[in-house]
């Protein structure tokens, strides 16, 4: 090869073109332009949202369950205390020196007793 066939192939730097550059499309102005960042965040709060909504119904509904739970459980033993009381009232009813003094707390008298009046005493 010619040393100057080599140097035909090879173009000399002055001559050089730079190599073309790519325009970018200019950016549009103003509204016409999607803000995507935003649009995506407006679109996770609502999400959030929705998600947060979901669950807002079963917490009521557990507060109100929890709620009523507890004035249940305090009506049961409110009635607790009166079942026993009365349970208690039934089997002295049958003791006869709880009968004869609720008798005589009436004003009854017992067999073969005389009634007797006493005047004079207090108002």
């Amino acid at each position: 090869m010619a040393p100057h066939a080599h140097a035909a192939r090879r173009a000399p730097a002055a001559k050089r073109r730079p190599a073309a550059r790519k325009r970018r499309p200019a950016a549009r102005s103003g509204a016409t332009r999607i803000k995507w960042d935003r649009v995506g965040r407006i679109a996770l709060v609502v999400v959030l949202a929705a998600v947060l909504y979901s669950y807002l119904n079963p917490a009521i509904d557990f507060v109100k369950t929890y709620t009523a739970t507890s004035a249940a459980k305090a009506k049961h033993h409110q009635l607790l205390r009166e079942n026993r009381k009365l349970h208690r009232a039934v089997q002295s009813a049958d003791d006869p020196i709880a009968v004869d003094g609720k008798a005589r707390a009436q004003g009854m008298i017992a067999p073969g007793e005389t009634p007797g009046i006493v005047r004079g005493l207090g108002g």
